[in-house]
């Protein structure tokens, strides 16, 4: 019975860990970028600083941090922009994503191709869904609330995490209620 030993289950659970890890990690490293491109590579900024404890908050090791500052610092840096985008979900709940990218068709066709997949669901115009959320810092915080049913909820939580995997989108805000 070949693949039912102990090293193949742990071979397994480690190459899934580590992918969710190397997710993370290029998150992580996009912001970081960004960031020491802004600022030119001065670590003491504040901006570049928060990134930084951001990636090593979680566990993000020090050379990957390094190597993305130089990275963003060096001339021949790629042009990454941030892209807010906005989409209603499952039972009219909000969403804001966004994205950092080097290719706005891209990450664009990634998005729209997410939402339609999973419920028919579009991008929303500019302003369509931003009203019912105030921006606090670089973070969106819902004013207005909407309740979920059950199944609802389950759908908009499964649109989360595959937004979420989506490898340009950083962030993904909803005005669900809790």
């Amino acid at each position: 019975m070949s693949g039912h030993n102990k090293w193949s289950k742990i071979k397994h659970k480690k190459a899934a860990t580590d992918a969710k890890r190397s997710k993370i990690f290029s998150k992580h490293s996009k912001l970081i970028t960004v960031e020491s491109k802004l600022v030119g590579g001065d670590v003491n900024s504040p901006a570049l600083k928060a990134a930084i404890d951001q990636a090593k908050a979680v566990n993000m090791p020090a050379d990957n941090i390094a190597r993305a500052v130089k990275k963003g610092a060096s001339a021949d840096a790629i042009s990454m922009e941030a892209i807010t985008y906005e989409a209603y979900g499952p039972g009219g709940c909000a969403f804001i994503i966004e994205a950092l990218t080097d290719s706005k068709n891209r990450a664009a066709a990634e998005v729209r191709h997410i939402l339609s997949k999973n419920g028919s669901y579009e991008l929303a115009g500019i302003g369509a869904v931003t009203w019912a959320f105030t921006k606090e810092g670089n973070k969106w915080t819902a004013q207005n609330t909407v309740p979920l049913s059950d199944e609802d909820m389950e759908k908009a939580a499964k649109l989360i995490d595959l937004l979420e995997d989506g490898d340009d989108v950083q962030e993904v805000f909803t005005n669900i209620e809790d």
